[in-house]
């Protein structure tokens, strides 16, 4: 088992809020989100509905420790999954409310999703890296 540290229980708790808030926006103001969604996605407005919640129930279970391991890969899974959607914004350079975002929101956004699917998977011990001595 990996040590729960305090920096470790305070990530968690901001990630867990993080995709909390995401997962509300999702299901609140779904427009935006399907207006991002690759063509490719059957079913977008099913689909961001279904984010919401999968995002509302990982942060819930990252909260839980019988839930925790489970809840860390799944939101790893999820910004992986959703990465294309973030890439398809970029490039199609969609409006969000009405306002083209430049590359200094892109940019940084893009580069920073490993962060967040790494920052899921520490949070919930699923990783020590790279925070673990070498014995």
């Amino acid at each position: 088992m990996i040590a729960d540290s305090r920096p470790r229980r305070i990530a968690r708790a901001v990630l867990a809020l993080a995709y909390l808030i995401a997962g509300v926006a999702h299901l609140r103001s779904p427009g935006g989100f399907i207006a991002i969604t690759p063509d490719w996605v059957p079913y977008p407005a099913t689909v961001i509905w279904l984010t919401g919640i999968a995002e509302i129930a990982g942060s819930i279970g990252l909260m839980l420790p019988p839930f925790r391991h489970a809840a860390g890969i799944g939101l790893a899974l999820y910004a992986l999954c959703v990465w294309p959607a973030n890439i398809h914004h970029a490039l199609s350079d969609i409006p969000l409310n009405g306002v083209h975002l430049s590359w200094w929101y892109h940019g940084p956004r893009l580069a920073l999703q490993p962060v967040i699917i790494w920052w899921a998977l520490w949070v919930s011990d699923v990783i020590d890296w790279p925070f673990a001595r070498r014995r």
